[in-house]
């Protein structure tokens, strides 16, 4: 069974992902890590991330790297952001992501475009999402957790931004797929979220056997 989770930065995708691949027993891949892991190797490169070929040349990293804290840092997501826009960088990953998606027993795989390019035909397609403001408040209540002290204001502009970057590419940007169930986060609670996710997988895999 292919489990395809979507949705913008903070939506909760990954969080819902996780607790679906406990719940299934399958292994999960934040497919987001892959061009964060392209990211810091243009960091550390010293390398240009607005150069496609800068970042494609980023792309043969070592598959350790993606246990790197470093890849979770703030600092790394915007520019993933920008890495991940360049058509070169995804194709490059796109297969390591298809591999993933396809061994035997399936996977739970969380991104931008996993219900629309990586794995169109998952049995399961969900969609997450949640208000701008919502989802900064969360990633501002990260951010404050782990001791670095930045604006609400600073990161409701960067997340915005950010989904005006993903949503507007030209390569794989961010959309809910035709078949996808689209789950808002806004106002549920992590448990009530992922309970909610399971009735929504659990149905689709029903219609898609016919059974509804």
């Amino acid at each position: 069974m292919i489990i395809a989770v979507d949705g913008p930065a903070a939506s909760g995708k990954g969080t819902i992902a996780r607790a679906l691949a406990r719940h299934y027993h399958l292994p999960h891949l934040d497919t987001g890590l892959l061009y964060r892991a392209v990211a810091a190797t243009v960091l550390r490169e010293e390398l240009d991330p607005e150069r496609e070929a800068d970042a494609v040349a980023s792309c043969g990293f070592d598959d350790l790297l993606l246990a790197d804290e470093y890849l979770r840092t703030d600092e790394v997501g915007k520019v993933a952001s920008i890495v991940s826009a360049h058509p070169l960088v995804r194709a490059a990953l796109l297969q390591r992501q298809k591999r993933f998606a396809l061994q035997p027993g399936g996977a739970i795989l969380d991104g931008r475009d996993i219900g629309t390019v990586i794995a169109p035909d998952a049995d399961a397609k969900l969609f997450i999402k949640a208000t701008p403001t919502i989802r900064a408040q969360r990633r501002h209540a990260e951010l404050k957790k782990a001791g670095l002290s930045v604006s609400i204001d600073k990161v409701l502009a960067d997340i915005r931004a950010r989904d005006e970057r993903d949503s507007k590419r030209a390569a794989a940007p961010l959309v809910a797929a035709p078949d996808a169930a689209v789950l808002d986060t806004s106002f549920l609670s992590i448990d009530s979220a992922v309970q909610k996710a399971i009735q929504l997988v659990e149905r689709l895999r029903a219609a898609k056997a016919g059974r509804l």
